[in-house]
């Protein structure tokens, strides 16, 4: 179509594969990696075509339930469409420009973790069924997210009843 986006892989003959996995680095992290403004058009449009079944072969959803997101080939040997992983929906809300988006990750995490715990990968139409039932890097990374978000947009965590009497957040 003429538009600039970046390659998952090139081969230096002319060939490339356009995709994303859930893993970091990845295309979706570039600018939480520090590599590119997330309102850069090159990325802009890299991210509308990451997220959707369209174009990349690792993206699933919706679901009935209404989940989608970023999976991998490497999900504890349930490679394939169906398992979206946590790191992925995080990712995609610490990249976000969008409010309304954040929040919609934050609902979609707290829906498909019924544990408590961030997992590795959940089926996307019953996030009962998971991978690793303890994994440290999705966990750690959700409490990144938390944290950025009590700093940078409090509004998304925090209801006014928590703001103290000189109306900043406590």
């Amino acid at each position: 179509s003429g538009t600039k986006i970046f390659a998952q892989m090139v081969d230096g003959f002319g060939n490339f594969l356009f995709g994303d996995d859930a893993n970091i680095p990845s295309l979706l992290s570039l600018p939480y990696l520090g590599y590119i403004a997330p309102t850069d058009s090159l990325y802009v449009a890299t991210r509308k075509l990451l997220l959707s079944n369209a174009t990349n072969p690792y993206f699933t959803g919706p679901s009935s339930l209404g989940y989608e997101g970023i999976g991998s080939e490497d999900a504890s040997g349930k490679a394939g469409g169906g398992w979206i992983w946590h790191i992925s929906l995080m990712m995609r809300a610490l990249t976000s420009t969008s409010d309304e988006e954040v929040q919609t990750m934050l609902q979609q995490l707290r829906e498909t973790a019924p544990d408590g715990l961030m997992h590795e990968s959940f089926w996307f139409e019953d996030p009962v069924h998971f991978t690793r039932a303890w994994f440290a890097w999705a966990n750690s990374l959700f409490g990144e997210l938390l944290l950025q978000l009590a700093e940078e947009r409090p509004h998304l965590l925090f209801t006014d009843a928590v703001k103290d009497v000189e109306g900043t957040m406590s």
